[in-house]
């Protein structure tokens, strides 16, 4: 009985890894820094996020604000209570603490964005939402 509950939680487990994987198609995220704020309990993280044509990061919320800036295309940001807004080449955005959101690529164009992450040390950057 263990083996079987044991064998099915893996299945699940594998089958949540490939939706997660799915939803962030054509998506990655390279942390080029980390360091401590003098905001106790705070750090910046500095990310490079690129998306394919079509790539997509999947909604999600951060321990902190996002300030992003488009190095390189365009990005559609999705978040939750707003309308979807177009971010072109030189473009800066700011995605306010624990705003549910998601971002696509709906050009034929890679997208590259910079971002800064000031958020809780020790939390997840990113988590899932529904």
């Amino acid at each position: 009985m263990s083996k079987r509950f044991g064998l099915g939680v893996a299945l699940l487990a594998l089958s949540v890894t490939c939706v997660l994987a799915a939803e962030q198609s054509g998506f990655s995220r390279e942390i080029l820094q980390r360091a401590d704020l003098s905001a106790a309990g705070h750090e910046a993280v500095t990310a490079v996020a690129v998306f394919q044509p079509g790539g997509i990061a999947a909604r999600h919320t951060h321990p902190g604000e996002e300030i992003g800036y488009v190095l390189e295309g365009e990005i559609v940001v999705d978040e939750d209570g707003r309308p979807s807004t177009t971010f072109h080449t030189g473009q800066a955005f700011i995605i306010p603490a624990g705003t549910i959101h998601g971002a696509h690529n709906a050009t034929g164009r890679v997208a590259r964005i910079v971002a800064t992450y000031v958020v809780e040390k020790g939390k997840p950057l990113a988590t899932p939402a529904p």
